[in-house]
């Protein structure tokens, strides 16, 4: 059965919602804004079946696996990424921020043999759909940065962002 997004106008006193904390002006606030989640999940619904338990939604898996492939991620990275990231929690369609992935790694392989091939394709079409006509283009760019680099850092990643300095 066809998961679904729950959305409720309601808000939480104890929860503030995430759209009232991120900045709007963020890549993944204004990508969410652009993406047709409606578009994505009708043409996904008949990999589904009528009855039985709820599927993860289909928002937040291909909003995983986009986030997966943009930041060059594991399915079990991305899953730990997500939990300390509201701006990659709001782009799956979470309200408030979680302190729990969602479901778990193994769901990503299940997703895949779900859909198949063409089901794949379909959110690989999604992406297109964000760029009107580049499907016509005769030449396709890729920067060289999405490949992984061979190289290790001594120290783990999130201790190499710079420094801020105290104001006197």
């Amino acid at each position: 059965m066809l998961g679904k997004t729950t959305h409720t106008n309601q808000l939480d006193a104890f929860r503030p919602q995430l759209k009232q904390l991120l900045s709007p002006l963020h890549t993944l606030v204004q990508l969410a804004e652009e993406v047709d989640w409606v578009w994505i999940e009708e043409q996904l619904a008949s990999y589904y079946a009528e009855s039985g338990r709820p599927s993860v939604p289909v928002r937040t898996i291909v909003g995983m696996l986009l986030l997966k492939h943009l930041f060059n991620e594991s399915d079990e990275t991305v899953l730990d990424r997500w939990v300390e990231n509201p701006y990659w929690q709001y782009f799956t369609g979470e309200q408030c921020f979680q302190h729990q992935a969602p479901f778990d790694s193994t769901d990503f392989p299940k997703f895949r043999q779900r859909v198949g091939q063409e089901g794949i394709e379909k959110v690989l079409a999604l992406s297109v759909k964000l760029h009107p006509g580049a499907e016509q283009e005769k030449e396709v760019q890729i920067a060289p940065t999405v490949q992984g680099k061979a190289i290790t850092a001594r120290r783990p990643p999130f201790l190499l962002i710079p420094s801020f300095r105290r104001r006197s």
